[in-house]
């Protein structure tokens, strides 16, 4: 079942249950798929969709002085994210895959990280890790 298929299914139980909250916010998503060209999406596709309607919730919450942390809204919509990876899961990859003294500049091994832990890594997080190698 692709993730497009789980949002939808969730609706339908999430209507069932009487979870307005939960059902808001899947409407949401399903309203950002509809203004897609095609109906059916892929799963990268439908991440991508998801991370930026957080993006502009927590830039909307940080405008008005709230604390995103707090929003049911986003802990919702991050609850279809692939799990994210941890500090210690990239540093270990690193090690192991990564020859940093090929690179002129070590922020120049962001591109092969990120392309490993394609959507599973906050680039943030990344640059942080490499900035203190």
């Amino acid at each position: 079942m692709s993730l497009q298929e789980q949002i939808r299914n969730d609706l339908k139980a999430s209507m069932k249950a009487k979870t307005a909250t939960k059902t808001a916010a899947i409407r949401v998503i399903l309203g950002e798929f509809s203004r897609q060209p095609t109906k059916e999406l892929a799963d990268p596709e439908v991440i991508a969709i998801i991370r930026k309607l957080i993006k502009s919730e927590t830039e909307l919450l940080t405008a008005s002085n709230s604390k995103p942390g707090d929003s049911d809204y986003i802990s919702i919509l991050e609850a279809y994210l692939p799990q994210q990876a941890t500090e210690a899961e990239i540093k270990e990859w690193i090690a192991a895959n990564i020859d940093l003294t090929t690179f002129n500049n070590t922020m120049q091994a962001m591109k092969p990280i990120m392309a490993q832990f394609a959507g599973r890594a906050d680039g943030k997080l990344v640059k942080t890790i490499l900035q203190n190698l």
